[in-house]
C-alpha cells in the first residue's frame, strides 16, 4: 500500500510548518530516506527525507503552504496501485489534538470518509473553532488578545494556523480585536497597500521567511518602547591578540572571528548586569541564570537567521569561536534544526559587514536588548598618556549601539552595560 508523508514535528511545540520546495514531482522515483521536499519551521529550512522507497504519487501540500503538525503532505507507493481511498481527505476527530500527537504513516490505517459538498470547510467554520486551535495558535491568540473569529484559517478545514495569526498581526484590523486590557498606546502597523493595475513595475512575492520577519518585526515594535544608546570601542588590543592568535587557532581547525570577541564580550558582561539578560513578564523582570546569545546570520538567498549560542557564560574564546563556525555554516547550508534557534536572552547583530557604522536593531522578542556592531574604522581620536597628556592618534574603532526594552531597563543601566562592553573589548590582555 501507498505510504503517507506525514508532517513532523520538528522541534518541542512546533504545529504547524511551512513547504519551501519539492524535490520531487509525481511521478519520479524516489529512494528510501532520500530527501524528497524542503521544510520550514521557525525560519530553519530542512530537508524531509521519504520514509519508503517508490514513486512520488501525489503531492497534497503545495510549497508555500502551511501544513499542520501529523497531516499529509504527499503520497508514495506503487504507480500501477490504486489510489481511490488514498484520494481521499483524512476525516476529522473530535479530537484533533490525537491526529496530531499520533500521526497516521501509511495510507491503509486510513478509512475515507464520505464525500462533502464543496463548501464543507466554510460551514466548519462557523463551529466552535476553539475546539480546532492547536496550543501554539491558542497561546498566540490570548497573548495578543485576538478573536479566532476574525481570522481567517488556510490550515485544513479552515483551521486557524500560526501564519494566519502572524498575518493578521502584521496588518491587523483593530476594531475586529478584543477589548483589550489598558496599555500604552501601540505603534500602528504599516498599513496594507494597493497598487493600481496599471501601475508599471514588478510584483516580488513574499517568501515564508520575510514574511515571518515581518511579522517579528511588527510585533517587537508594538510590544516594546525602543531606547537606542551608542558608544564607540578602540580595537586596538582585540586586534593584536587575534593577529598572534588566530594561526594557532587555524591548526586546531578554527576560524577566529571579531565576532568571538564581541560574543566572549558580551556574555561576560551580562554576567555583571543580570536585567539585560531577562524577559519582561506582567508579574516583574524573569533574569535569566544562563547567558544564550542569539548571533544574527545573513543568508545567502535573502533574509536573516538567529541561531544561539546556549551557555556563552561558560565558553572560553576558542570555544566560542568554535560554536560561532559550525552555526553560521549550518545556517547558511540550511542544517539547523528549529530548537537552534530558540531560547536565546540576548542578541548581537552585525550590521557593519555591509559598511554600515551604526544602525537601531530592532528587539528580538521576548528579549529586552540587542547589539549591533559597525563597520571597524580607522579614525583619528584624542589618547591620554599616563602623565595625562594629550595626543592624536590613528585607532581602528567600531560604533557598538545598544537598542533595550525601556519598560525594564533605564538608561542609566543600559549605559553601564555597554560601557562594560566596550571596556573588556579595550582593555584584552595582549
Amino acid at each position: 500500500m501507498a505510504t503517507k508523508l506525514i508532517a513532523p514535528r520538528t522541534g518541542e511545540g512546533v504545529e504547524e510548518l511551512t513547504v519551501t520546495n519539492w524535490l520531487k514531482e509525481v511521478g519520479d522515483q524516489v529512494e528510501e530516506m532520500e530527501s524528497i521536499l524542503e521544510i520550514e519551521t521557525d525560519k530553519v529550512i530542512t530537508e524531509f527525507p521519504s520514509p519508503v522507497a517508490g514513486t512520488l504519487l501525489r503531492i497534497d501540500v503545495p510549497a508555500g503552504s502551511v501544513v499542520q503538525v501529523g497531516d499529509s503532505i504527499g503520497l508514495v507507493g506503487d504507480p500501477d496501485e490504486p489510489l481511490a481511498e488514498a484520494e481521499q481527505p483524512e476525516p476529522e476527530t473530535e479530537e484533533p489534538k490525537q491526529s496530531a500527537d499520533e500521526p497516521q504513516t501509511t495510507s491503509e490505517a486510513v478509512t475515507a470518509p464520505e464525500e462533502e459538498p464543496i463548501h464543507s470547510a466554510k460551514a466548519e467554520k462557523k463551529t466552535d473553532r476553539s475546539a480546532f486551535l492547536s496550543p501554539l495558535v491558542k497561546k498566540m491568540l490570548e497573548e495578543h488578545e485576538l478573536d479566532p473569529d476574525q481570522i481567517d484559517g488556510t490550515g485544513s478545514g479552515g483551521r486557524i494556523t500560526k501564519q494566519d495569526v502572524e498575518d493578521y498581526l502584521a496588518s491587523p484590523k483593530e476594531e475586529t480585536r478584543k477589548t483589550p486590557k489598558p496599555k500604552a498606546k501601540p505603534v500602528q502597523p504599516t498599513k496594507t497597500v494597493s497598487i493600481p493595475s496599471d501601475t508599471p513595475g514588478q510584483l516580488i512575492p513574499h517568501t515564508s521567511t520575510r514574511r515571518q520577519i515581518a511579522a517579528h518585526m511588527v510585533n517587537s515594535v508594538q510590544t516594546s518602547p525602543h531606547v537606542l544608546t551608542v558608544m564607540e570601542a578602540d580595537m586596538s588590543r582585540v586586534l593584536a591578540h587575534r593577529r598572534t592568535n588566530k594561526q594557532k587557532f587555524a591548526e586546531d581547525g578554527v576560524n577566529l572571528t571579531l565576532t568571538a570577541y564581541f560574543v566572549w564580550a558580551i556574555a561576560r558582561a551580562l554576567s555583571n548586569h543580570k536585567i539585560i539578560n531577562a524577559t519582561w513578564t506582567d508579574e516583574g523582570v524573569f533574569a535569566y541564570s544562563d547567558i544564550n546569545i542569539g548571533m544574527a546570520v545573513a543568508l545567502n538567498d535573502g533574509g536573516l537567521i538567529v541561531p544561539v549560542i546556549r551557555q556563552a557564560q561558560n565558553l572560553s574564546l576558542k570555544g566560542m569561536a568554535t560554536k560561532i563556525n559550525d552555526l553560521a555554516d549550518r545556517a547558511r547550508s540550511k542544517k539547523l534544526s528549529p530548537d537552534e534557534v530558540r531560547g536565546g536572552t540576548f542578541t548581537l547583530t552585525n550590521h557593519g559587514t555591509a559598511g554600515s557604522l551604526f544602525a537601531m536593531p530592532i528587539i528580538n522578542q521576548p528579549q529586552l536588548g540587542i547589539l549591533g556592531t559597525g563597520m571597524m574604522q580607522k579614525r583619528a581620536i584624542v589618547v591620554t598618556d599616563e602623565n595625562g597628556n594629550d595626543a592624536i592618534a590613528i585607532r581602528p574603532m567600531v560604533y557598538l549601539s545598544l537598542v533595550f526594552d525601556h519598560r525594564a531597563i533605564d538608561g542609566e543601566s543600559g549605559d553601564n552595560f555597554l560601557f562594560e562592553v566596550k571596556k573588556i573589548l579595550e582593555s584584552w590582555p595582549e
